[in-house]
């Protein structure tokens, strides 16, 4: 199985520490895809020519992502400030929306970008990439999309979205428990096969074609929970695509989540902020 994950990339700035850490949805769900036993795992979008950019673009290559497809641009990179509190659970506190290239600039993927995606058997992409305008381009091959809290999405965007989508993704910690079996119903209604909703410290939920399944959180020594979900999705995925075996994937995407809340950032390397 090969997954490529296309739109968003932060630094993640811990705020108590001075150190800042590689993120954003879309590359978390890559590098954990790749650690969880993917084939071949890529990255593609845009990225600054800053030091967190660089410092990014050296975690790829050491985790063996391909990232020979990004766009590397004059202007800063995006940083999310955060800090955490005594269970480990991350409080975002700001970020640089306003400056950072991902903000200014729309990624646009030409025929060569498609020609490379095309060879990847998933396409993973979330709600903080801004690829809404790409995603027919894309709906041709397994599109897996991460739609995190209720805050980021709502009706219109989700008939917007869903349709071109095999795999949908939630968080859904807030939320009752009614409230996210009516939102997978209608998820799978707007032509989503594989619908799931994880739950922070409670059992993720998830339904393939109208079979529901949980998969409650593995015990683990909480450090920082930071990148878990992304880590959930992309242990789920790297098992799921081949297998088809739901319940083998959750155990999987559990064993992931646990391990990325061992480790401080979404998947480790602090570096000091310069």
């Amino acid at each position: 199985m090969k997954l490529i994950g296309i739109g968003d990339n932060v630094v993640d700035i811990y705020q108590d520490q001075g150190l800042m850490y590689p993120g954003g949805n879309a590359l978390n769900v890559a590098v954990a895809a790749k650690r969880n036993g993917a084939d071949a795992c890529a990255y593609l979008g845009i990225m600054g020519d800053d030091a967190a950019a660089e410092h990014v673009v050296c975690c790829m290559r050491e985790e063996g992502i391909d990232f020979s497809r990004i766009r590397r641009v004059y202007g800063p990179s995006g940083e999310a400030v955060v800090t955490l509190d005594a269970a480990g659970d991350r409080i975002f506190i700001g970020t640089n929306r306003g400056i950072r290239v991902q903000s200014l600039l729309k990624l646009q993927l030409t025929q060569d970008d498609l020609n490379c995606i095309a060879t990847y058997d998933v396409v993973h992409t979330s709600v903080n990439s801004d690829l809404e305008h790409e995603l027919h381009q894309l709906a041709h091959k397994p599109l897996s999309f991460d739609f995190s809290t209720p805050k980021r999405w709502n009706e219109a965007y989700l008939r917007q979205v869903c349709p071109h989508l095999t795999y949908a993704f939630f968080s859904g910690s807030d939320m009752q428990l009614q409230a996210i079996y009516d939102l997978i119903e209608q998820v799978h209604e707007w032509g989503v096969p594989v619908v799931g909703v994880t739950r922070g410290a409670d059992p993720a939920v998830f339904s393939e074609n109208g079979n529901t399944y949980t998969q409650a959180p593995l015990p683990t020594n909480v450090v920082d929970t930071m990148g878990a979900g992304d880590a959930f999705i992309g242990g789920f995925l790297s098992h799921y695509h081949d297998r088809r075996d739901m319940q083998a994937a959750l155990g999987q995407a559990a064993r992931s989540a646990a391990a990325a809340c061992g480790y401080f950032g979404a998947f480790g390397y602090g570096k000091k902020k310069q």
